[in-house]
């Protein structure tokens, strides 16, 4: 396909991504509205963030099944329009009840979007700017987060918190609109060779056993589960860290931990695409790897430079070159779980990549830091977590993902991915 119209499907999925984590984001910043209007404790209030993340990760087995075996338009167009209703239901709620609903199906409409959005964009970009493809899509989320933290309260000082919900859900269904509207490449379209098909073969157990058999993708996310769960945990304790530790408001330490991690989540994922890009040109798709792993070491280097400095003028740029190295990975390792294995199957492998990341990874991480005594103890438990996810990354590499490396090497992952289809049906 023409590559203006590539460029305009990326640009409806980063609309579409912008749109996902704006729904995710929006309630934290109104919840002590809601918590007011309920009477909520905050152990309840948890419990809906809970129930959108355990679905989500469940959810997207069914979701990322029917992406690699029908239309993915059409998987991506219901996804958003489910979330978008959802949303809308949010701000209609009249009790907790069905506060948690609307939160849960919220789970089930973004289940649907990004295993079936990262297999429609592997083809329509070709591996040598796939990298930077994935990068641009992921910074979506970084803008979402921001808007939907910023404008969120600010819509919810002024209009009340139920706005907030509705004025997100009708760009959304806008945005359905647009996705079921776009053309549906085939499989494989923008690999170099190898065959090309409209539908994908029958998915079963068999097929994700197949998955966690190639060695790169079974390491990146493992190295991946490693990054939520460090990410997941700082994140949520990192405006109680400054508010403790540096004596700052609770509004002026959320925004400061937002601005952080919204900016080093940008910055990270655009300069790892670009990166990543241009060394496949150069060397070859396997060098997607050393700039995940560069990234996690000197993200736990800036980090725990972070932690030790006395004032929080020096802390902030620490913690923020911390949090862009962490982020390097995005882009790339996003393209590498496309790269790895057969077209026909890219939406399954996001899928098993969501659903252990997810469950083994962030969706406990709070929970998990939270005994330690102190936030500050907590974020360095945090940051050993990081450093030794490193370090087990570093050693499942050598014997697994850095075979693609060089040429020779090259060559025995290419085995691994091609083998695959033999356990799966033709």
């Amino acid at each position: 396909m023409p590559r203006g119209y590539a460029r305009y499907v990326l640009g409806v999925m980063v609309g579409i991504n912008f749109l996902n984590y704006l729904d995710r984001y929006i309630l934290p910043s109104v919840v002590t509205k809601i918590q007011a209007e309920f009477h909520l404790t905050d152990s309840q209030v948890g419990l809906l963030g809970s129930a959108f993340l355990l679905v989500y990760a469940v959810a997207t087995i069914p979701f990322g099944i029917w992406a690699d075996r029908g239309v993915r338009k059409t998987v991506v167009g219901v996804g958003v329009t489910i979330w978008s209703l959802a949303t809308l239901f949010t701000g209609l709620a009249r009790s907790y009840a069905q506060l948690f609903i609307a939160r849960a199906v919220l789970g089930i409409g973004e289940a649907s979007y990004y295993p079936a959005g990262t297999a429609l964009l592997g083809d329509y970009f070709r591996k040598e700017g796939r990298g930077r493809a994935m990068s641009i899509w992921a910074a979506g989320t970084a803008v979402g987060i921001a808007v939907g933290f910023a404008g969120g309260g600010i819509v919810a000082s002024t209009l009340g918190w139920r706005a907030a919900f509705y004025m997100t859900a009708v760009p959304g269904l806008i945005f359905a609109i647009l996705a079921f509207g776009l053309r549906e490449p085939l499989r494989g379209a923008a690999e170099a060779r190898g065959p090309q098909t409209a539908k994908g073969p029958p998915i079963t157990w068999k097929t994700f056993l197949g998955l966690l058999q190639i060695p790169t993708l079974r390491s990146t996310i493992a190295a991946e589960t490693a990054l939520f769960f460090v990410l997941g945990g700082a994140a949520f304790w990192l405006p109680t860290y400054l508010s403790r530790r540096f004596g700052l408001g609770t509004g002026t330490a959320g925004t400061l931990a937002g601005g952080v991690l919204v900016l080093g989540l940008l910055a990270g994922s655009l300069l790892g695409g670009i990166i990543a890009d241009r060394l496949t040109i150069r060397r070859g798709a396997a060098s997607n790897l050393p700039i995940g792993i560069a990234g996690f070491v000197a993200g736990a280097v800036f980090v725990a430079l972070a932690l030790l400095m006395p004032s929080l003028v020096l802390f902030v740029p620490m913690f923020l070159l911390g949090a862009a190295c962490l982020y390097l990975y995005n882009g790339p390792y996003t393209a590498i779980k496309q790269n790895v294995v057969l077209p026909t199957v890219r939406a399954s492998a996001v899928t098993l990549a969501l659903l252990i990341e997810h469950l083994l990874g962030d969706s406990y991480a709070p929970f998990a830091i939270f005994p330690m005594p102190s936030a500050a103890s907590s974020l360095r438990c945090s940051s050993s977590c990081r450093r030794f996810c490193c370090w087990r990354h570093l050693r499942l590499l050598p014997a697994s993902t850095t075979r693609t490396a060089t040429g020779g090497r090259w060559r025995r992952a290419g085995r691994a991915r091609r083998t695959f289809p033999r356990s799966v049906p033709p």
